[in-house]
């Protein structure tokens, strides 16, 4: 009986650079605040935001995730022609299908590249970056580009206080390939959907097709997801610190998805991090951008700390599913 070849790949990858592109207006709190009858105070205090980017009317998240990837791709040393897998975590995709991922694979020359979208929210970029690693150590690529991207303005009501000022537009990209020592570690993931009405759609797009329903636009329940990303995901954090084989005073930098300052601010916190580790904070001029938070994060602090380069840095993603994703990487 003749046996089957079998893909094998290299031990280890790594994360070779990162792109960035955010929404081309700073949206200062004081736009926001006459439709959820607020204050800039009220907003910077719960939220540490003080502007949010969004983008124009013409760019969606296909235009951002191109870019993003653009600058990663010149940047990595790889040819685009090189990438074999390119996979898009978006919930802002403009059109259910096709894929965001296939469209930009083909706009940055990675044509014929395999070529998907994920959604998992705000933990879709953890859950791509762990996707990659895994299948170019299966031996399925040898480069992949991992793309957050989100458009969330477009799915926003302005009069709702739960939620519509925390978010911006925007799109990081990394290009991960194989490496000589472990670059990505093990990623602790998962979810769990009995808290699904936590954080998500208000609405479905056939109820808004039949006339019975509004356009439909993101809500959370604020308290229950705070609790849940406070106590739940800073285990989870422990548990990827854990999984890596490293300790909190071993990081150069913690890059939690940027959902929140308090939420950031109760997480360093609790994993005890050292004043040397620096933490992201990108949320006061960027605002929540989901999936592409923590890599916009990432690009932004190796801008402002390029001494970072080749330091451990935890980042973890959580929000709507509830689904969660965390793994420590290598710096680029």
């Amino acid at each position: 009986m003749t046996t089957l070849k079998q893909a094998t790949g290299p031990a280890y990858t790594r994360i070779y650079s990162v792109g960035a592109a955010r929404g081309e207006n700073a949206v200062p709190n004081e736009d926001l605040i006459g439709p959820i009858d607020s204050s800039d105070e009220w907003i910077r205090q719960r939220t540490g935001i003080v502007t949010r980017t969004r983008a124009v009317p013409e760019t969606d998240a296909i235009d951002l995730s191109t870019a993003a990837a653009a600058e990663a791709i010149e940047r990595s040393g790889v040819a685009a022609s090189d990438i074999d897998v390119v996979i898009v975590a978006t919930i802002s995709n403009p059109k259910q299908t096709p894929s965001v991922s296939a469209i930009v694979a083909d706009r940055v020359g990675a044509n014929p590249a395999a070529a998907y979208d994920i959604n998992a929210a705000c933990a879709g970029y953890a859950y791509a970056v762990a996707q990659a690693d895994a299948l170019i150590r299966a031996g399925a690529a040898r480069h992949a580009l991992v793309i957050g991207a989100e458009k969330l303005s477009d799915i926003v009501d302005p009069t709702d206080r739960s939620i519509s000022f925390l978010l911006g537009d925007g799109a990081g990209a990394v290009v991960i390939g194989p490496s000589d020592t472990p670059g990505i570690s093990a990623t602790v993931w998962g979810s769990d959907g009995s808290k699904a009405d936590a954080v998500g759609m208000n609405h479905t797009l056939t109820e808004f097709r039949d006339g019975k329903a509004p356009w439909p636009t993101l809500r959370q329940e604020g308290p229950t997801v705070f609790r849940w990303a406070v106590w739940e995901m800073a285990k989870v954090a422990k548990q990827a610190l854990e999984q890596a084989g490293v300790e909190a005073s071993d990081l150069a930098a913690f890059i939690p998805h940027q959902a929140n300052m308090r939420i950031v601010d109760e997480f360093a916190k609790q994993l005890k991090l050292p004043e040397t580790t620096i933490i992201a904070r990108d949320i006061e001029t960027t605002g929540n951008t989901s999936a592409a938070s923590i890599p916009l994060a990432t690009h932004r602090l190796l801008a402002e700390h390029p001494e970072l380069s080749g330091g451990l840095a935890l980042q973890i993603g959580f929000g709507a599913g509830l689904v969660f994703g965390a793994q420590v990487v290598v710096l680029p």
